[in-house]
């Protein structure tokens, strides 16, 4: 994981996947992908994923929960990725970025994320999208 992808830091004991749990995470995911797939303003955005969405629901909670400390679901699978090179083969630019930080900020926002965790998560998530951009 490289240094802009490092998943958000608190002040408190608490990681940011025991404030929002398992089943808000979930529900985050696929709200994501749910307006990802319906936004016209994401279109560049669908266009780089496969019709069938299921697998890319269950990798992205898969990588959250671990970035977000809890269990390292994405890193126990036999066919993981570095998350960086699971991006290189796609075209990111800055409209790909704001498009899934557009879709995960409505997510988070829409399934009830408490605003000091959405505030908690916004920059370390939208460096993350930055570091992806490879045009």
């Amino acid at each position: 994981m490289t240094q802009s992808a490092a998943p958000p830091k608190t002040t408190t004991e608490a990681a940011p996947y025991q404030k929002i749990g398992e089943v808000q995470l979930r529900a985050v995911v696929d709200r994501f992908y749910d307006i990802m797939d319906t936004d016209p303003r994401a279109t560049q955005l669908r266009a780089m994923h496969a019709v069938d969405l299921r697998p890319m629901r269950e990798r992205l909670f898969q990588f959250l929960s671990g970035w977000l400390g809890g269990p390292p679901l994405y890193y126990q699978r036999p066919d993981h990725k570095c998350i960086m090179s699971a991006h290189g083969a796609f075209a990111i630019g800055a409209a790909e970025r704001d498009q899934w930080m557009a879709c995960m900020r409505r997510a988070l926002d829409e399934c009830g994320v408490a605003a000091d965790v959405r505030a908690l998560l916004d920059r370390p998530l939208a460096l993350m999208c930055e570091a992806f951009r490879n045009r």
